[in-house]
């Protein structure tokens, strides 16, 4: 493991060579057979059912969870899957989930899908992705999963397998045994043929491969990114771009020694690559906490007892967790937490002051994307963190601003000014991103940056700061929202002429959906009746907004487009004057700031509160100033 603490560390492990002269496995079944040659009685990975500090947990060393990968990639081969089938999952995070998708990706191509889609989304992946095998739970209480499955695999006719796992087997107790008697019933109208999974696989040779598995790079994961209209778009990911991954995370730092709290779903890139990948990579020991991770029953409650009992030393977060984990009493000894990770969406400056002086630990903030496999950039662990940028990119990794015009001209930005982040590195799969050929026209600049569509800057350090989204896309608490859905719905009430959706400040969730809406000539409807609408007319319920706003008319551009920047001034100067009250201040305007993208200047009222100010928009990350 070596020190990652500025630019020059990055540029000195870029130096030590080229990344394709460096002495890396080439397949995932490699790359997890050398870590378990080298620290075969270490554990790899644990999971816990249930919350509790003291509830039983399932750990599989290094050496096991070689042999369950190798009898699950043997059960897949027999079950029909090639190099270019996919075998899909729709699971929830277990001590089986990093099993699945390791043996995917070395049986054929694996495919994690996010089980809180709905089964019609999930059917179209299945399609999408054309997958032999879907792997995902038998009914259990308490979860719509199986559910889900089966109505999604009666529309994905390319499913010849559906493989079942049972969470019972997690169980201890009198809790074992009622499960069978409460299992809730699942209707199948598929024709694919259903199998338990722990018998199936056991029943396969765990000692070695019974296929060859050629040393030659290839597409091994399909991930869906986070969209959520219609059918999301399927990014391709070669061995190459997972194992770089993971080659960064055991170069810049974890060692075997290192423990990982893992509470994110295993079905994102975030835990699939940063996380399981650098483990690998490390020898490092990742921890599950329940199947719904953060989400799971008491999961908040418990968690620093959680760090406590499994001694952790790196915290895998996002900041709609931080926030809650920050409403908590600190109740346990968190002093093996070395530092903590967090990525998704922008933390606010107070949240990160907050969980250092409750921790006594520092965050460090990333980014990284599922088109490129996954990171980017990442502040310094043991270096200067800039709080509000995405840190430095990392070694191998190539990142430009750029701004490209109509007619194609492309234009190279000066430090702190503003364009696209485009990326390049050994994750970025050039002209090949998307499964749809179509979706990877014009993706690339120059045939080899990968054009995000983020829009950010680099400033005279070399950190990297992301100031909007050039796609428009509302983030809740990591959870893409795509406009277009809130404003088809909004837009099929009658009464209904433009709508424009935003994302607005929240303390929490960091955007919350918005819609300000503008009606036909004539018509009149209730905030009310539009709420009602947007419930029945916008099927996922993340994308509901929580503020809808009648305006006489809203913001256009010359050519008739609704100008967004416009209802964002709006949004934040509402949020923010709500924030404000009681504190003497007030917002006077926003304005656009070339570095700092839109700012809220704040008038002083007689006897304004400074300190109470701060602490309050501290909770924002949108920026602020006096005027």
């Amino acid at each position: 493991m070596g020190k990652f603490s500025n630019y020059a560390d990055r540029d000195r492990v870029e130096a030590e060579a080229a990344y394709e002269q460096r002495d890396l496995p080439v397949t995932i079944y490699d790359f997890l057979s050398r870590t378990a040659e080298r620290f075969p009685d270490r554990p790899a990975i644990s999971f816990q059912l249930l919350s509790g500090p003291r509830d039983p947990a399932t750990t599989l060393t290094w050496s096991e969870l070689r042999q369950r990968v190798t009898e699950t990639a043997n059960l897949f081969r027999s079950l029909g899957v090639g190099p270019t089938d996919t075998v899909a999952y729709l699971l929830p995070n277990s001590i089986e989930t990093p099993v699945i998708l390791l043996a995917g990706a070395t049986a054929g191509i694996v495919n994690p899908i996010n089980p809180l889609l709905d089964a019609t989304q999930i059917a179209g992946i299945l399609r999408e992705t054309n997958a032999k095998v879907l792997v995902t739970l038998r009914a259990f209480p308490k979860t719509d999963v199986a559910q889900k499955a089966a109505e999604a695999v009666a529309q994905a006719p390319s499913v010849t397998h559906v493989v079942e796992i049972d969470l019972n087997r997690h169980l201890r107790g009198l809790k074992r045994f009622i499960v069978p008697l409460i299992r809730p019933k699942v209707k199948a109208a598929h024709k694919a043929k259903v199998l338990a999974f722990e018998a199936a696989a056991s029943g396969c040779n765990h000692v070695g491969l019974d296929f060859d598995d050629p040393k030659r790079d290839r597409v091994a994961a399909y991930f869906h990114t986070g969209g959520t209209t219609g059918t999301p778009k399927v990014a391709q990911h070669k061995y190459s771009g997972m194992i770089y991954n993971g080659w960064l995370g055991g170069t810049l730092l974890f060692d075997e020694t290192d423990v990982l709290m893992c509470p994110l779903p295993m079905f994102h890139v975030f835990a699939a690559y940063p996380v399981l990948m650098s483990c690998i990579a490390s020898g490092a020991h990742v921890v599950m906490p329940t199947p719904a991770g953060y989400r799971g029953d008491g999961v908040f409650d418990n968690f620093w007892k959680l760090i406590e009992r499994w001694q952790a030393t790196f915290l895998i977060t996002v900041p709609t967790a931080i926030a809650a984990l920050m409403q908590r009493p600190v109740n346990a000894d968190v002093s093996s937490l070395k530092t903590a990770i967090s990525g998704s969406a922008p933390l606010p400056i107070e949240l990160y002051n907050r969980f250092k002086a409750a921790t006594g630990v520092e965050i460090a903030e990333g980014y990284g994307l599922t088109e490129a496999t996954c990171l980017v950039s990442c502040n310094p662990v043991d270096g200067l963190k800039k709080v509000g940028s995405v840190g430095i990119p990392l070694p191998h990794t190539h990142v430009r601003i750029l701004n490209h015009s109509d007619n194609g001209q492309v234009h190279e930005c000066a430090v702190d000014e503003v364009g696209e982040i485009c990326v390049a590195n050994p994750g970025v799969f050039p002209g090949s991103t998307y499964t749809e050929a179509d979706k990877n026209h014009k993706l690339f600049a120059e045939d080899r940056y990968l054009r995000t569509g983020d829009l950010g800057r680099i400033d005279a350090d070399g950190y990297l700061w992301i100031t909007g989204r050039a796609k428009d896309l509302i983030i809740r608490g990591g959870h893409n929202i795509d406009p277009a859905e809130i404003e088809e719905g909004l837009l099929s009430h009658p009464a209904v002429a433009f709508v424009g959706a935003i994302g607005q400040p929240d303390s929490f969730a960091g955007e919350l959906p918005c819609a300000y809406v503008e009606l036909i000539g004539g018509a009149e409807v209730s905030v009310r009746e539009l709420t009602e609408h947007a419930k029945t007319h916008i099927h996922e319920r993340a994308a509901i907004p929580k503020h809808i706003e009648i305006l006489p008319e809203l913001p256009k551009t010359a050519v008739g487009k609704i100008f967004k920047p416009d209802l964002r001034k709006l949004a934040i100067t509402r949020v923010y004057n709500e924030a404000l009250e009681g504190t003497g201040a007030t917002v006077g305007a926003v304005r656009e700031d070339k570095k700092r993208g839109l700012v809220a200047y704040l008038t002083r009222g007689p006897g304004t509160d400074e300190a109470e100010v701060r602490s309050r928009l501290g909770q924002f990350t949108c920026p602020w100033d006096w005027q």
